[in-house]
Order: C-alpha cells, then sequence, then structure tokens
C-alpha cells in the first residue's frame, strides 16, 4: 500500500507544485507545502476514493495557512517584495504559460485575500468548477462565487493581451544589460517604455532600490547613480534563462547570484524590469 501511495502522490506531484508556487510565489514554500500534503497523504491515502481532488485540497489548505501565518513578515518586508524567481531553461516550449506566473500576475495576486487567491486559482487558473472549489474550502458555493468575482476585478488587468515574441524580448534584455553595463542613458531611453518599471528586490540583505522606480527617466538615473558610485561591478558567468514565464538572466555578482525578468509592452519596448537579489529567494540556483 506504501508503494502504491507513493506512485499515486508522485502522478499529482508537479501539479500541486504548480498550484503551491503560485498560491505561495515561492518556490521553496511551495515544495515544502507539498512535502507537507506528502505527510498528511501518507496518514490518511489508504481508502480515498478520489485522490488527485484530495491532494488538491490539503495542498490549498496547507497554502492558505501559510499565506495567513507570512502576513506580518510580508507586511514588515524591507523594500518591493517579488516572487521568488521560476527559472527555466530557454527552450521554444516552455512548460509554465507565461500569463500564469508573469511577475506582474503574481503581484495581482498578493492583493488578494488568501481566499481569494485560492477561490481565483483554482477555478480560473486549474479549471476546478464552484462546487469543488466550495468542497476544498469548506465554503458555501455562493461565497466561492462572490469570491471569485472579486479577485478577478484585482487581477484582469495583470494578464498580458498580446503574444510575445521571446527572440525580440531576448534582444531587449540583452540590450538592456549591455546599456547598464555601461551607463549609456541613451541606449537606456531608446530601450525603455515612457512609462516603464524598474522594481527591485534585495530584502534589505542586498543593495536593491527601496522604492519601485517608474518611468525611464527615474530608472536611467538610478543606474547612472549606480556606475557613478560603484564603477563597473564584475559580472560572473551570465545565463540567459526563462524567467517567471519570460526572457532574462540568471547572473553571478561579486556579492551572490541575481535574476533580472523583462517584460515587454505593446509598443515594442521594455515595460518592466524585475530584479530579485535577495540571497533567500535565490537558493535553489546557487
Amino acid at each position: 500500500m506504501d508503494q502504491q501511495l507513493t506512485v499515486t502522490f508522485e502522478a499529482n506531484r508537479q501539479r500541486l507544485k504548480r498550484l503551491a508556487y503560485r498560491m505561495l510565489g515561492s518556490v521553496s514554500e511551495a515544495e515544502d507545502a507539498v512535502q507537507d500534503a506528502w505527510i498528511r497523504w501518507r496518514r490518511a491515502g489508504e481508502g480515498v476514493t478520489d485522490p488527485a481532488a484530495w491532494l488538491v485540497r490539503a495542498t490549498t489548505r496547507l497554502c492558505v495557512d501559510r499565506l495567513r501565518a507570512a502576513k506580518v513578515e510580508r507586511a514588515a518586508y524591507k523594500g518591493p517584495w517579488l516572487p521568488e524567481p521560476l527559472i527555466e531553461p530557454l527552450t521554444d516550449d516552455p512548460v509554465e504559460k507565461a500569463e500564469e506566473v508573469s511577475v506582474a500576475f503574481l503581484l495581482a495576486l498578493e492583493r488578494l485575500s488568501p481566499l481569494e487567491r485560492a477561490v481565483f486559482l483554482l477555478h480560473d487558473v486549474f479549471d476546478q468548477d464552484y462546487a469543488e472549489v466550495a468542497t476544498t474550502l469548506e465554503r458555501s458555493e455562493a461565497a466561492v462565487r462572490q469570491l471569485a468575482s472579486r479577485a478577478r476585478e484585482h487581477v484582469q488587468d495583470a494578464r498580458p493581451r498580446f503574444a510575445v515574441d521571446q527572440a525580440r524580448v531576448m534582444q531587449l534584455a540583452t540590450a538592456f544589460m549591455t546599456a547598464s553595463a555601461t551607463a549609456d542613458t541613451k541606449a537606456l531611453s531608446e530601450l525603455l517604455a515612457e512609462d516603464a518599471i524598474m522594481v527591485s528586490d534585495g530584502g534589505g540583505k542586498r543593495s536593491a532600490a527601496l522604492r519601485v522606480l517608474v518611468g525611464r527617466a527615474d530608472i536611467t538615473r538610478l543606474i547612472e547613480g549606480l556606475r557613478w558610485r560603484h564603477g563597473v561591478q564584475t559580472l560572473g558567468d551570465i545565463t540567459p534563462v526563462r524567467v517567471n514565464g519570460y526572457p532574462g538572466f540568471l547572473i553571478h555578482l561579486e556579492d551572490g547570484p541575481a535574476t533580472f525578468a523583462f517584460e515587454p509592452g505593446e509598443d515594442g519596448k521594455i515595460a518592466a524590469v524585475y530584479a530579485v537579489r535577495n540571497p533567500d529567494k535565490l537558493t535553489h540556483v546557487m
């Protein structure tokens, strides 16, 4: 029976990890939640008639508990908060859909309550009907529908509305990194949309802007200032990767790794740059 429980769990593991990552915005916490679900499954799995549904329920409830417990910690976070980067090789066939793991989408989910987040993901992303979601969260179907409606109002503008040319975005990303290294403000201005944003997450443990930079002028001033104060920082290995569904880079700096993700805009320029430098969020790439 233990072997059959293991086989059943492993058949569902990837789906559970996908759900947990979208719930928690953290690769490491998602893995921990799935591991906790495995422990519960080993204790209660024998005799379960619908293992897939049981495992989704258990994982969702574990993630809701984690989100509630993390509320105070998130509120005290130093500087902008970004999700732990989900990194994939640059292939022609990405495992994850960009619209489901993009940083903008995950940040929109952060504005939801734990229950709203669970309802939205289970119904709108993982295609469960409202009755199933209501059972998972131990709420009435009417309450679940109301939670879903509120959630959609918050996240409807966060998903990409146009096809992304991956090759073009990588060209923009490469040009941005080159221009940043030399503080070429003219080149940077030409690459960035007028209302572009840059979010850098150092968590108070690595140097990073303590606010979201808004507009190409704001971004170029920061990069110019960093070059003036610190000179050219020596870069180690630079690996092109897919970060949260978009082309980006994994870079090894003198003080540790960093990831950069680039979100394109409708004008063919860079709409957003997301940089994660907090070492606690990069343990899976060290």
